[in-house]
């Protein structure tokens, strides 16, 4: 199957390349989840850069710090009576706990594939592409006038790496095949056909990976060639790699030789069919057009570098996002782990922020794009995740602050720590499960799954909110609930004393993420008639919450009082958590904050924010629920112009994947809207997105929208109804109201008349 044809692709939705990658940042990734390689495309040395998502080390633990509890009342006195940088210095002495060296627990690169290629002059018609429609990697040149070809899977029915490679001229293939961990000293053995790599990941206690390779050539010769093996005048040879570690199996050596001896089995049309098959039931269900382009007859990094220097690219704009919803089927699939800073693809033992999962944003940005683009089974393993913060958060909760409920920090890994640890002004922040849990909500929201709901959202979504509960207290001025100490992460501020300090009681977003939390879980009980005492002490509770306030310049207060920023372009936009992802600020209920929320992005935007690729793509969001389509498109393609690399992705920098995800829930939002009850088409469309069509995005409610728009203005429409809601959508200014039956499709036309 073959995408390319005369050295240019077929289909609009492919990547790819007249050279082989330079670097990590040019190499295509593909993955089954848990499975994922970046293939480099080199005619003489290919390098296949590999990853399983559970191979992480651990040579150290966080640990709540003794006794930390008996500090907070005087740190909370403190920060009331002003002396905010003395609270935080207490709090760094007795509240925090010492943050790990990187890389001690860190996910690391499982290893290579090294394909060394026999002696080749003459290299030419080189094209390397990565096909999201089948999910593909391929590599195609013509070497002393032989056609090779390489064709890379990551195939989550046979749970394994899939390479074949093929050449037009019988008994020309000849390669020798290693796997490696360069930085390391892995156990590596041949056996008959099969390569096999063992190692624990760290130097202590880390998790332990097992890897089988097996070649099988189609005529030939192989052989040993000490810790690789070698086939000589092949006409093609098909590599099966599996990989699996003890994290979450108890004999992953007999798990990769089981999968690799399955897949052996078969053809590689055959283990293709199931994976595109597979993959396709998540891919296919939705489509985009933002307008017409021939840029795809360009390679991609030339297209990329053309929209750098201020060129406009729809068609590129419609690669970005589909490679979006593509790298989610690619690293977060039922029954793996959530997709981490870098997915699953990351290079090196001391990986960026040890790839784990930062959930003052990061981990949050990842799954934005999950509802609304279709793709609701790939939040599944967050909702999993979240679920095994309990047993230590409820630990963290009572330790740091005696309260019920589970509680986290700023970051976590696999194995699910929760506590406080580093520095305050970016870990004292126990608000992680306060804010991911919004997602189990979300998730009922778009698929109406009351069972969902019932046994696994709703259980959650209360005892984060009793930790909440817990932990808010009386501010002594004011009489509102606040919570503290905290942060608006990860931002510093001016005190009274002109003294730098970041922790707080009541920040702005601290309070907008307890309200919205406060709110879903009422809201859940009252849906499943339960819990009727502890949703009337919620009741109480938020109404005497503190609200966030707009500050003597207009902006919404990022701290409880007007303290001047430390850096007015940070990257962080906490205090507008209320504008997305959640609802509180809407044009129609709450105006003057949605101008307040403006005056915030401008300032940031002035003071150079927007700077790293996650920051800018939250812009898009933003900027999509103020409904301000233009610099919502403006931001769309600064993320791409300022921070995309030649693979497209997202780069920070270095690459984090959050971008990626965010930049296509962007889009979604500017195209489709239903977080105020009411469907909105084309809420936020650009002037130069003028004509379009977008099909299979999900809205609130259960529903299913497909539109095509030109000139600006929706020309047809059709809503399909998954559970027989009544329905409000407003389509070009105008709002309609009717009543759905459950698996039925309303053509709008016939409701509205002529749109």
């Amino acid at each position: 199957m073959s995408i390319i044809a005369n050295g240019k692709p077929t289909d609009s939705l492919t990547l790819w390349y007249k050279k082989p990658a330079k670097n990590w940042n040019e190499a295509l990734p593909v993955g089954n989840g848990s499975l994922g390689a970046m293939i480099f495309g080199g005619t003489k040395t290919e390098r296949i850069q590999l990853n399983e998502e559970t191979y992480w080390s651990r040579d150290g633990d966080y640990f709540d710090k003794p006794g930390a509890g008996r500090y907070l009342k005087k740190i909370r006195q403190l920060i009331f009576e002003g002396k905010h940088a003395e609270a935080e210095k207490l709090a760094q002495q007795k509240f925090m706990a010492k943050r790990l060296e990187t890389g001690t627990n860190c996910y690391q690169t499982l290893g290579d594939l090294f394909i060394e290629y026999a002696d080749r002059k003459h290299v030419y018609g080189y094209t390397r592409s990565l096909d999201l429609q089948g999910a593909i990697a391929e590599v195609e040149y013509i070497a002393d006038k032989v056609r090779f070809r390489e064709e890379l899977i990551s195939s989550n029915p046979d749970q394994v790496i899939a390479f074949r490679i093929t050449a037009s001229k019988p008994g020309a293939l000849s390669a020798t095949f290693k796997l490696d961990r360069t930085q390391t000293n892995p156990e590596i053995a041949v056996e008959g056909q099969d390569i096999t790599m063992k190692e624990m990941a760290g130097k202590t206690r880390g998790v332990t990976a097992h890897t089988r390779l097996r070649i099988l050539p189609t005529g030939g010769k192989l052989t040993k060639d000490g810790n690789g093996l070698k086939v000589t005048g092949a006409d093609a040879c098909l590599v099966i790699l599996a990989s699996a570690t003890d994290f979450n199996n108890e004999n992953p050596e007999s798990v990769v030789k089981e999968r690799v001896d399955n897949a052996s089995k078969k053809s590689f049309e055959d283990i293709l069919s199931a994976h595109q098959a597979d993959y396709s039931r998540y891919f296919d269900r939705l489509s985009i057009n933002l307008g017409n382009s021939q840029h795809r007859f360009f390679p991609t990094d030339q297209r990329l570098e053309a929209v750098k220097k201020g060129g406009s690219d729809p068609g590129l704009l419609e690669l970005m996002y589909q490679y979006g919803r593509y790298l989610l089927i690619s690293s977060s699939r039922e029954n793996t782990m959530p997709a981490n800073l870098q997915g699953i693809w990351a290079d090196g033992i001391r990986t960026p922020w040890n790839s784990d999962y930062h959930i003052n944003i990061n981990l949050q940005m990842n799954y934005w794009v999950a509802e609304n683009a279709n793709l609701p089974e790939l939040h599944l393993p967050l909702f999993e995740y979240i679920g095994n913060l309990r047993e230590s958060g409820r630990k963290t909760a009572k330790n740091l602050y005696g309260c019920r409920g589970f509680t986290a920090h700023h970051a976590s890994d696999i194995w699910a720590y929760t506590t406080a640890y580093g520095k305050p002004s970016y870990a004292l922040w126990p608000m992680g499960v306060a804010w991911i849990s919004r997602h189990l909500w979300e998730h009922y929201e778009f698929t109406q799954d009351e069972k969902f709901l019932r046994e696994t959202a709703y259980p959650i979504l209360r005892e984060a909110s009793l930790f909440c509960y817990d932990y808010l207290t009386k501010h002594p001025k004011t009489g509102k609930w606040v919570s503290g100490p905290s942060t608006s992460p990860e931002n510093t501020f001016f005190d009274s004393e002109g003294k730098r300090a970041s922790i707080n009681m009541g920040s702005s977003m601290d309070q907008q993420i307890i309200n919205d939390l406060f709110s879903n879980c009422i809201k859940a009980s009252e849906i499943l008639g339960i819990d009727k005492g502890y949703r009337k002490k919620l009741i109480a509770k938020k109404k005497n919450l503190a609200s966030p306030e707009i500050g003597s310049d207009g902006r919404i207060k990022e701290w409880s009082e007007e303290f001047k920023e430390v850096n007015k372009g940070h990257r962080h936009m906490s205090h507008l958590y209320g504008l997305y992802p959640a609802e509180q600020f809407s044009w129609q209920k709450t105006p003057e904050f949605m101008k307040a929320a403006e005056k915030v992005i401008q300032t940031r935007l002035q003071n150079g924010g927007g700077h790293t690729g996650w920051s800018r793509a939250w812009m898009i969001n933003f900027y999509a629920r103020l409904r301000s389509g233009d610099d919502a498109g403006f931001n769309v393609y600064a993320l791409l112009r300022k921070s995309t690399l030649p693979n497209l992705f997202d780069n920070h920098p270095p690459f984090q994947i959050d971008g990626n995800f965010g930049f296509t829930a962007g889009v979604t939002e500017m195209l489709v809207q239903s977080h105020a009850g009411q469907i909105v088409l084309l809420p936020a469309l650009p002037k130069d997105w003028e004509t379009g069509e977008i099909s299979g995005v999900k809205a609130r409610g259960a529903f299913e929208i497909n539109m095509k728009w030109d000139e600006g203005k929706v020309k047809e429409a059709s809503v399909k109804s998954l559970k027989g809601n009544d329905c409000s959508i407003s389509i070009n200014g105008k709002v309609y109201d009717f009543k759905t039956e459950a698996g039925k499709t309303y053509n709008l036309e016939t409701i509205a008349g002529q749109i």
